[in-house]
Order: C-alpha cells, then sequence, then structure tokens
C-alpha cells in the first residue's frame, strides 16, 4: 500500500498533548571521516601474506628427504597461520578507517571466513610437523607427539590451538544462537591468549629464531595490533564515557514491543555520528551492563541526544524498555558504513524489513535530494509491526519523498519485494542506488530480487550483525 503522509514532528507527543516544535539545534555535519576501501584492504591483507610466502621461499633451502620435505611444508603453513591470526585481529580492532569504510558487517563476514583458513593451517601445519618429526627421528605417530609436546614452545602451541579450536566451534551459527552472549565473549576472550601463545611458539621456530630482523619486524607486526586492540578497544571506549558523560534521557513507547531510548551527554556532535551508523551500547544497571549491544542511531543527532528505537527480541532488549533516565551508558561508536558516503547515484531506494527502518529512518531525513529523488519501501506483516509510521510520514511529506509499506506475511502468494513489483514501485530502479536493512531471511532474498530486476549488487548496500 502507500500511504498518505501526514505532516508531524519529529519525536512523537503522548496523547492529548500538543506536537511540540521539531529540535531547533541539529548536530553539525560530522566532519567526513578517513576510509579505507573494501578493494584496497583486501589488496594489503593478500600482499601481506605474499611477502609472508617470499620470506618463507627466501629461507628455504631444497632437499631431498622426506623428513624436510614435511618440516618446509609446516614452515609455511605455521607462517601463514601466525599472519592470519593478526589479520583476523585487526579486522576486530575496530579501527574507524577500517569500520567507515569496509562496514562492520563485511568485517565480520571476512573475518569468520578468515577463521576457517586460519584454522585449516594450524592444523596443517601441525599434521606436517608431526609427520616430519615421525619421520626423522623415525617413531610412530603416538611417539612423536609425546616427543613434541616435552619442548616447552610446542606445549604452549598446543594450549593455542585447542583455545582457537574452542573459538571457531563456539563461532558456528548454530552453536552460536544457542549459546549466552557472555560465553561466547568470554571463549572468544581467550583467543588473545591463543595468540600469545602461538607468538611465542613462533618466536622459538626456525624461521625466526635465525634472523634478528625477521624478529624484530613479526614482533612490531604483533606489537602494532595489540596496541590497536588496546587503544580503539578499550581507551578510546573508557575515555568517550568519561567525556560525554551519557545518560539515559527518556524512555518512550513506540509500539508493540517497542521503544526508543534518548542517550543525552555533553558535547556528542563530537562524536561525529553520520546518519546510518550504529554504536555498541551498554546500559549500566543490573541485567544489562554486562553485554554491550549494537543498535543504529534511529535519528539524526540534535541537542547533544542520540536516539536508538529497540524492539524486544530476547531477554536483554526486554530489559530496555525498564531503563530509568539517568542511567550511565557507555556507548563504543560510531560504526558502519551504511552511510550517504556510499551513495554513487542520485535517485536512492531505502528497503527496510521491520525493526531495520532504524538506520534507514535517519538516512530518510538527512539524504540530500529533491521531490522524488528519494523512495522508501517499509516491509512488514501487518501494520502494527511498523516502527516509527508517523515520523516517516512526517519526513515524506516535507521532502515530498514517496513513502510505500509493503504489507502481508511472509509466506503470502504475492511477494511485494518481487522484481516485478519492485519496478512497479520504484521507476528506473535500475539506475537507483539501494540501502538496505532487515531480517536476514528478508535481506538476502530481497538482495536476490533487486539483482534480478536490474540493480548492480556494487550498488546494494547492506549491514547487518548477524554472523557466525
Amino acid at each position: 500500500m502507500t500511504s498518505e503522509a501526514r505532516p508531524h514532528p519529529l519525536y512523537v507527543p503522548l496523547p492529548g498533548r500538543p506536537a511540540p516544535a521539531p529540535p531547533a539545534t541539529a548536530a553539525p555535519a560530522p566532519v567526513p571521516a578517513l576510509r579505507l576501501a573494501p578493494d584496497r584492504l583486501r589488496t594489503g591483507i593478500l600482499a601481506g601474506a605474499g611477502a609472508v610466502a617470499l620470506f618463507w621461499g627466501l629461507q628455504a633451502r631444497p632437499s631431498a628427504r622426506l623428513d624436510a620435505f614435511f618440516a618446509t611444508g609446516a614452515h609455511l603453513t605455521g607462517l601463514l597461520a601466525g599472519y592470519g591470526v593478526l589479520v583476523l585481529l585487526l579486522l576486530m580492532a575496530r579501527v574507524p578507517a577500517v569500520e567507515h569504510g569496509v562496514g562492520a558487517d563485511r568485517l565480520a563476514r571476512w573475518h569468520a571466513l578468515g577463521g576457517r583458513y586460519v584454522l585449516g593451517l594450524i592444523g596443517a601445519h601441525a599434521l606436517l610437523a608431526l609427520i616430519g618429526y615421525a619421520v626423522h627421528t623415525r617413531t610412530d605417530l603416538v611417539t612423536a607427539t609425546g616427543g613434541l609436546l616435552g619442548y616447552g614452545a610446542i606445549a604452549a602451541a598446543t594450549a593455542g590451538t585447542a583455545l582457537f579450536v574452542a573459538v571457531g566451534v563456539t563461532s558456528a551459527r548454530g552453536v552460536r544462537r544457542r549459546l549466552p552472549h557472555e560465553t561466547w565473549r568470554a571463549v572468544h576472550l581467550g583467543g588473545l591468549l591463543a595468540a600469545a601463545l602461538g607468538f611465542v611458539h613462533q618466536l622459538a621456530g626456525p624461521d625466526l629464531a635465525d634472523s634478528l630482523l625477521a624478529r624484530w619486524l613479526w614482533s612490531m607486526a604483533h606489537g602494532t595490533v595489540a596496541v590497536l586492540l588496546l587503544w580503539y578497544r578499550v581507551v578510546v571506549p573508557v575515555r568517550a564515557a568519561l567525556r560525554h558523560e551519557l545518560r539515559v534521557a527518556e524512555v518512550r513507547d513506540e509500539g508493540p514491543g517497542v521503544v526508543s531510548v534518548l542517550v543525552r551527554g555533553r558535547g556528542v556532535a563530537r562524536l561525529q555520528a553520520e546518519p546510518g551508523q550504529f554504536f555498541r551500547w551498554r546500559f549500566l544497571r543490573r541485567g544489562l551492563w554486562a553485554t554491550a549491544l549494537p543498535f543504529s542511531l534511529s535519528a539524526p543527532v540534535r541537542d547533544d541526544t542520540l536516539r536508538i528505537t529497540v524492539k524486544a527480541l530476547g531477554d536483554h532488549t526486554r530489559r530496555i524498555r525498564r531503563l530509568r533516565p539517568g542511567t550511565r551508558v557507555l556507548a563504543a561508536g560510531p560504526f558502519g558504513a551504511l552511510t550517504a558516503h556510499r551513495r554513487t547515484r542520485r535517485k536512492v531506494l531505502l528497503l527496510a524489513g521491520g525493526v531495520g527502518i532504524t538506520p534507514l529512518r535517519a538516512l530518510f531525513e538527512t539524504l540530500p535530494g529533491g521531490p522524488g529523488d528519494v523512495t522508501l519501501l517499509y516491509r512488514a506483516s501487518d501494520a502494527a509491526g511498523l516502527v516509527l509510521r508517523t515520523e516517516l510520514e512526517a519526513i515524506a511529506r516535507e521532502r515530498q519523498a514517496a513513502l510505500h509499506f509493503l504489507l502481508g506475511p511472509s509466506d503470502d502468494s504475492f511477494d511485494p519485494l518481487a522484481p516485478r513489483a519492485l519496478r512497479h514501485l520504484v521507476p528506473e530502479l535500475a539506475a537507483h542506488d539501494v540501502y538496505l536493512c532487515g531480517p536476514p531471511a528478508m535481506a538476502r532474498a530481497a538482495t536476490a530480487h533487486l539483482i534480478r530486476a536490474g540493480v548492480p549488487a556494487s550498488r546494494i548496500h547492506s549491514e547487518d550483525f548477524d554472523h557466525g
């Protein structure tokens, strides 16, 4: 259906109260952030892997001996595994240039894929080293295993491998959904200890032990990543908490199971949060303080106030509606690349599903464009599932933008996101940039339909947090 837009202020008044005027003071436009493009990051990662392989090749000594053959393979896979661990830690270090340029969801996908490669390399390294040692000592694999574990550095590497396997197992999508977030997080913190144990093992290995320059470069690489992790995941959030003193200002009902939380602080504009971005929020009250979850801003920053809109989907989100004004808040961010920076075309389609409307609502208000340049399609099972509807209608009227509510169950015979339906609702669809946010299944189906409708994949911009 197509909505009839009605004028309404940004903040919806309570029934029976006069509508307040829109906030007079908006945050200044954010200073453009340094962004590392995905292609450049990918190229840099591959170049680093090539440099590691080149270093191995320069040190390798051809030999016809079988034990030397296995040992050489073990050295290559070990070096690549160590490098891979550094890459995985860098991807999750929350470096702003990487987060803003690549996007949190793409980084999570790369991290998950890279983790599988690293576990494979670690397994290959251990197997090749074991076979090579067994051949060299002319013993069976069981005896060779006992002999290798007698070396301290190898025992440390074995413990690190066990921790990495635990991280990999708990990251599997089916396992992760069954684990409490706190348990999953604790296991992943064990990955840092695994990386440290692996570093000790590598320094004692023949590839680095015989070269002062190699040890120095390897140590510098590990030190740099460690500093980035400590700085951006610990120091920066703590400093921001002390500087901005964020507190809950108001919790407002938006509909069945949905609330908006207004968080106010000092100098919030200095955070340079852009519409479409998210923070990782930690509310310092019982039942909430131990977990930081990502929620997108559902409105532009105004009057030192940040707003998120949350739907109750679990124990944590259900507790949020019981927050009281004055509750201290730690907010790490902003993160994400679902911003105006990705725009490449004059015409833009915003495609939302369910509570995925939150980042797109902020973009709907702020993306530059004249009448007809911006279209919002909002998919929901019924009218009760539409979040922030009145605000969306007000924005559509003010900027003369197209707004369509696509209602109906997901198993309905008519799919409003089918290619033909999309082309009917959005003329010249193939000439649009598309910003997409919604439940994972809906987002995957919508992406496939958009591509079939003629929109290049490079112009479909999405971000979600459902990664194993």
